[in-house]
């Protein structure tokens, strides 16, 4: 068996390095490779190569294959220093990687060149220790984590649909939750809106929900929004998030929220409910999909469209179409999986049954086609009197 230096030698000799100044050139020219740190967590908190993807050293094996599927794509892996690179290049090449090659120098060297660094944002020990089965996952992991700590959902409805998405939501870490409802709890929407208890009856249903929340994960930041959306303060409030969860159901608001969403490019996850059914999907122009006025231009006649104190819902039901609205969220914050732009994802209790439907742009709606002038908003009659 060789020892430590020969082996480095023998691997010097067999594994193409790369400079520092050559992976640049790679950055800049938008050259197709996949750049792999393989530095402990510790190291990566002092910075990071931009674009790179964090997989230590000592998960190499285990997780590879999840986060580099393609055994044939070209891979340049950096350390701190260039010799654990070297290591893990070794291992991916006997693990079927056929275009492997290291970062001569590491980090240090990059560093000391003056090249472009990242300073990414750090998990605590706290957020290590709250987050750790997310950590454990290769399409979330710390960076996914990171992500969702700084990023702002707005939810519109603290109500069935609201309760659920909130909740989830704040578990799973993300960082700036707001609120926005007018109403305050009643002792019927015990049944369903499940952040609200007997004895917040009465008071506004944005304190009752982030009291409920606070207790639930008080490292993240709650604002709450006790009005009635219109047009005239829509978009102030939007312009503070990242996505709107839609968990209204009146058919003003609804438009209104699409409306907002288009004009300033936020994705809305929209969810719905009626006695045992619900349906969920993304309303996202700016990503590919229809937005809510390609399918319904205009707002049905007030006779077609109940509230749920008029036609009912089981109490179950807002909870598990809240909690695929999270899902979404959760999937559009850090970038996995396939979201439900396009799609329409329907629910039906009595017969367990779930469907997805394809959606398409309306080439010619008013809002969202290319080209077409910006209509303004619509303060439609509430349709509704009673908000989820």
């Amino acid at each position: 068996m060789p020892g430590y230096r020969d082996w480095l030698a023998q691997l010097r000799s067999s594994i193409p390095e790369l400079q520092p100044d050559e992976v640049s050139e790679y950055i800049e020219d938008e050259e197709d490779f996949i750049l792999l740190d393989v530095r402990e967590s510790d190291e990566v908190r002092g910075g990071t190569i931009p674009g790179a993807k964090h997989l230590p050293k000592g998960f190499l094996e285990l997780k590879a294959e999840s986060m580099v599927p393609d055994k044939d794509a070209k891979i340049v892996a950096y350390c701190a220093g260039g010799v654990r690179s070297l290591f893990a290049a070794e291992s991916l090449q006997k693990m079927g990687y056929t275009d492997v090659a290291s970062m001569a120098g590491g980090f240090g060297r990059w560093s000391d060149m003056g090249l472009a660094v990242d300073k990414p944002f750090t998990l605590s020990d706290a957020d290590r220790e709250r987050y750790s089965r997310h950590l454990n996952i290769p399409e979330v992991g710390p960076e996914g984590q990171a992500k969702l700590l700084q990023s702002k959902v707005l939810l519109i409805g603290a109500g069935g649909l609201g309760c659920p998405t909130a909740q989830y939501l704040a578990a799973a870490g993300v960082g700036t939750i707001g609120i926005l409802d007018f109403d305050v709890v009643d002792e019927s929407n015990l049944q369903r809106q499940i952040l609200h208890t007997t004895e917040t009856v009465g008071i506004a249903k944005t304190e009752s929900a982030k009291q409920a929340l606070h207790k639930l994960n008080p490292a993240i930041k709650l604002v709450t929004h006790e009005v009635r959306l219109d047009s005239s303060n829509v978009e102030e409030i939007f312009s503070q998030y990242d996505y709107v969860v839609d968990g209204t159901d009146n058919f003003p608001t609804r438009y209104l929220i699409n409306d907002a969403c288009v004009r300033l490019k936020k994705p809305n996850i929209h969810g719905s409910v009626y006695r045992f059914e619900g349906q969920v999907t993304v309303f996202a122009p700016s990503l590919g999909g229809p937005c809510y006025r390609c399918l319904y231009p205009e707002p049905p006649p007030p006779e077609l469209a109940p509230s749920c104190a008029e036609a009912g819902v089981l109490g179950v039901l807002p909870g598990i179409i809240g909690c695929l609205q999270a899902m979404e969220t959760i999937k559009l914050i850090i970038g996995a999986g396939d979201a439900l732009v396009g799609k329409l994802l329907t629910y039906d209790g009595l017969k367990n049954r779930f469907e997805i439907k394809t959606l398409f742009k309306d080439p010619e709606c008013a809002y969202c086609a290319p080209g077409k002038p910006w209509p303004g908003y619509v303060d439609y009659e509430f349709f509704c009197a009673n908000p989820l």
